[in-house]
């Protein structure tokens, strides 16, 4: 992707912070966030990337460009989990006020979630087209604060004509931010914490790269339409979470202990066929991508994790052979 001029919000989040630094060097690239971390506002800047600071809550957009040619809407304002309708207005207000502002847009990006699905069923590959209404114990407000924005990204893409498609991601993970919901649960382990799983089996997911997310963002906008489209965004494999901790302990060394009971993260496993047919497979294998990660953002279990892959016969991505880490 080159000669377009980008705006991305939520700039130092999981997502948009690697897309950034990723098209900065062939585009225009514009990052909108709150900026309390200094460090990676001007880590943006140095790869070129201009910064602008927005609060969805109460910001304001007239000092920014409107001739975005491409728009990803990461940010979002979780809510303190007992505020359900201040956390609907942000999200619904935020993102009417963006794409308003970026009306002549040739492809808006809405990142959603997986918490937005009705989740009944651990098992079940759930469907763009299955019912929604999801709940997250762990952060009541969260599902609502994705429902509402999904509402204005429909309405707004369909009275603006602005080709939107609507990303409801998985579980993201990589070297940027927190690492995404793996390293949140192995930075637990570390500390010696219990990890929540439910009382009985266990959450299934679908975890998608860094490297995979990164290279889909473009795809996505060229799959966008109005009326807005929506697809699942997550990786191939179907990925259990327990299984998860169990293989970052194999890897590092580090005991795992696991609490049952019915505040665990709840996770969905995604039915990929409309993604997949409109932007192809992902090329990194969950192993091999949490491995490589953890490497590379926990220095001290390096040499014992190289060792593990080369044992195990775990490739850098899928198909391919034990090689060097990128």
């Amino acid at each position: 992707m080159q000669g377009k001029k980008i705006l991305l919000t939520g700039g130092t989040g999981q997502v948009a912070r690697p897309v950034a630094e990723a098209l900065a060097a062939d585009n225009e690239v514009w990052c909108l966030g709150r900026f309390g971390d200094l460090s990676a506002r001007k880590a943006l800047e140095e790869r070129g990337a201009h910064t602008f600071t927005w609060d969805m809550a109460a910001g304001d957009l007239t000092d920014l460009p409107d001739d975005f040619t491409h728009v990803l809407h990461s940010a979002v304002h979780r809510g303190d989990g007992k505020d359900f309708d201040e956390t609907a207005r942000v999200n619904a207000a935020g993102t009417a006020q963006l794409m308003t502002h970026c009306a002549t847009a040739e492809a808006f990006l809405y990142v959603s979630s997986g918490v937005v699905y009705n989740r009944a069923d651990r098992t079940h590959r759930y469907r763009e087209s299955d019912p929604l209404g999801g709940a997250a114990p762990w952060l009541p407000t969260y599902p609502i604060a994705k429902l509402s924005a999904e509402g204005v990204v429909r309405g707004l893409s369909e009275a603006l004509g602005l080709p939107s498609v609507i990303a409801r991601l998985n579980i993201a993970y990589g070297v940027h931010g927190h690492g995404g919901v793996p390293m949140i649960l192995f930075n637990q382990m570390r500390a010696g914490r219990p990890c929540a799983v439910p009382r009985e089996g266990q959450n299934y997911c679908n975890l998608l790269h860094v490297d995979d997310l990164v290279r889909q963002v473009p795809l996505l906008w060229g799959a966008a339409q109005a009326p807005a489209r929506v697809l699942n965004w997550g990786g191939d494999e179907e990925v259990g979470m327990t299984d998860l901790l169990t293989y970052m302990s194999e890897l590092t060394g580090v005991p795992v202990r696991l609490d049952p009971g019915d505040l665990s993260r709840e996770t969905a496993i995604f039915d990929h066929d409309a993604r997949r047919a409109l932007i192809g497979d992902c090329a990194v294998g969950w192993r091999a991508g949490i491995a490589r990660t953890m490497a590379e953002l926990f220095e001290e279990y390096r040499d014992r994790i190289d060792a593990y892959v080369t044992e195990h016969g775990i490739g850098t991505s899928v198909g391919q052979p034990v090689g060097e880490r990128g």
